[in-house]
């Protein structure tokens, strides 16, 4: 069996001796790193089983490479170790697939005692792997080898198996109901059938005896029986997005059904028997929507015995080169036409966009590259859909103009009289001290947390971060 390898990413030389000297005494092989650079560099070149990672380093912050060190071939187990506890970054590192995050002041023991517990579930896991490699999971369409991907596929080939409720959640065009196929085609019920219902489109003087069915008389135009979508979905499994758009009288009814797994079809005085396994998802807050009263709390409790977080296409962008290629060959095969390569930039574009609509925005631009650049023997940016490029360019902009409103009252700007700068280098000195004054004003409001600075600022995640690193901003 072979060593475990430990890499100690941190500039504290002391508490980089001592976490060594632990890890070797439990007979672990350690390596250390001090700054982003080395750490990056190491772990390309070397498979490590667990990382710990510092956030504040000389050269940046350890959290900015979280995902990187993960994404590697080992996929190694990863543990936030900071001086400086925060709630919300402990936050962020756990839902981005950090084993843990501890502090500094934590006990030797302790410390050491979570390493152990990561590396021994990492040879489980790895073991389980191994068996499973025989019996591949089926992903049929779900593109990706980043470690947020293979988060949800591992979680997929946990559940499959069970008929546990699963809710999906994750903004709109994430590939909600590839995953809830791949749960079905993997489960013992893939012989069965699997029934979307798409509640957003369910008209709302219709959907009990859509979901229900109903009797022939039950109402005016019921010339016959109709079978409803639950009783549809017995023996398989059924599949209800954007369930957050449910009626609120019907979640009343649903939730019944689940209960007992009957359906009571309009007009029928009868309980008729449905063996399905539900699958939910939902691009809505469901916790906000319970605070507001429009959603159920015993229903949320029935649909989310297990929860499948899907990411965002900008936190995988090594997956959005596999995307295009994939969806490429699709299209050219579709369209009859051969393949073509792209101009160098145009990749390095699109794995710098931020895809706002996910790989249903992906899918839709790659279709039209291919369909404008038919008669053409490259693929260049001239190709990408007119509304791309231009919040792309919207994006490379920073606003030059500022009105005496937009900045703050007491803002000056003093130079030389004898070394008077042009208008140009003026307006740039303006710009870049009110710019600096706003980053460290949004950054002081929301105690340093990325995610409430995106929303309150409105930039993107990838600017906000390049602005950052400009002004040398931690």
């Amino acid at each position: 069996m072979n060593t475990p390898a430990i890499l100690i990413i941190d500039d504290d030389p002391d508490v980089t001796y001592t976490l060594s000297r632990a890890a070797r005494h439990l007979g672990y092989a350690a390596d250390s790193a001090a700054t982003i650079h080395d750490a990056l560099l190491k772990t390309t070149q070397k498979e490590f089983d667990a990382v710990f990672l510092d956030v504040q380093l000389p050269d940046g912050n350890g959290m900015d490479i979280l995902t990187d060190i993960m994404d590697q071939p080992a996929h190694p187990e990863l543990i936030i170790i900071t001086g400086n506890g925060d709630p919300d970054a402990a936050e962020t590192a756990i839902s981005n697939g950090a084993w843990d995050y501890v502090e500094k002041g934590d006990s030797i023991h302790t410390i050491m005692d979570t390493l152990s517990n990561a590396l021994e579930y990492r040879s489980d896991k790895l073991a389980s792997r191994r068996v499973r490699q025989v019996q591949a999971l089926r992903r049929e369409n779900i593109i990706g080898e980043s470690s947020a991907i293979t988060r949800c596929l591992e979680q997929i080939g946990k559940l499959a198996d069970s008929d546990m409720n699963v809710l999906l959640s994750g903004e709109t065009g994430t590939g909600k109901e590839l995953f809830a196929r791949a749960l079905h085609n993997n489960s013992a019920r893939n012989k069965g059938p699997f029934v979307v219902v798409d509640c957003a489109a369910l008209p709302e003087n219709l959907v009990e005896t859509i979901l229900f069915g109903h009797e022939k008389g039950t109402f005016t135009g019921a010339m016959q029986d109709k079978e409803g979508l639950i009783l549809q979905a017995n023996n398989g499994t059924l599949f209800l997005d954007e369930i957050g758009e449910l009626p609120l009288s019907t979640q009343k009814a649903f939730l019944r059904v689940l209960q007992e797994r009957t359906v009571r079809p309009l007009g029928s005085k009868k309980e008729i028997p449905c063996n399905f396994r539900l699958i939910s998802a939902t691009n809505r807050d469901l916790d906000a929507m319970q605070t507001e009263g429009t959603f159920r709390t015993d229903l949320a409790f029935r649909i989310c015995s297990a929860t499948i977080t899907l990411p965002p296409l900008r936190e995988r962008r090594q997956d959005i080169s596999l995307l295009i290629d994939h969806y490429m060959t699709l299209f050219f095969k579709k369209n009859k036409l051969s393949s073509k390569a792209f101009n160098p930039s145009v990749l390095t574009t699109l794995e710098d966009y931020d895809w706002p609509g996910n790989i249903r925005e992906l899918v839709n631009a790659v279709e039209f590259m291919v369909s404008t650049s038919r008669n053409e023997s490259r693929i260049f940016i001239k190709h990408l859909p007119p509304s791309l490029r231009a919040r792309l360019a919207k994006n490379r902009i920073t606003p030059q103009e500022y009105t005496k409103e937009e900045l703050p009252s007491n803002f000056s700007y003093e130079a030389n009289n004898d070394d008077l700068p042009t208008m140009q280098e003026h307006r740039n000195a303006v710009i870049e001290k009110a710019e600096h004054s706003y980053l460290t004003q949004l950054l002081n409001s929301t105690k340093g947390s990325i995610k409430q600075a995106v929303e309150l600022s409105g930039l993107s995640q990838s600017r906000l971060y390049a602005l950052l690193k400009k002004y040398h901003i931690k």
